[in-house]
């Protein structure tokens, strides 16, 4: 009975630690930009930056990135690619799905040499990319 008891409490405390390299991360957003692809194929120009202040919340135990703008936006995330780091940037990319079943790939970008501000581009199959400037709350 001992030996059972022992195993089972390997059994708890290994699901404890399992399950606390899960991460959640927070931010904010000060402003947010569009870019989308013209009827002729070529990119139009970004639009003005709108200031908006709204969180955006990355929560890798439920596999998913949320937006919390007036209109929710849910990111699953389906695959976490490998984090890409040069001498301008640190790039954290992800292949998502959002709430309608659409493909689209979200990237956390760090700008190091414009004091590691961050960006969050969500990108539509190269038709549409939505920018958001993030901070970390």
């Amino acid at each position: 009975m001992d030996k059972t008891k022992f195993i089972a409490l390997l059994f708890f405390l290994g699901l404890g630690i399992q399950q606390s390299y899960g991460q959640k991360y927070r931010f904010k957003t000060s402003g947010v930009s569009v870019l989308e692809k013209k009827e002729n194929g070529k990119w139009g120009k970004w639009s003005d930056l709108d200031l908006v202040n709204i969180l955006v919340s990355l929560d890798t135990d439920k596999n998913r990135i949320v937006v919390y703008s007036q209109v929710i936006q849910l990111y699953e995330i389906v695959v976490y690619q490998a984090k890409e780091e040069n001498d301008t940037d640190i790039v954290h990319t992800f292949t998502c799905k959002d709430n309608n079943g659409d493909g689209c790939t979200l990237s956390i970008i760090t700008r190091k040499k414009q004091g590691n501000r961050k960006q969050l581009y969500i990108n539509y199959n190269n038709n549409r990319i939505i920018v958001y400037n993030i901070f970390n709350v």
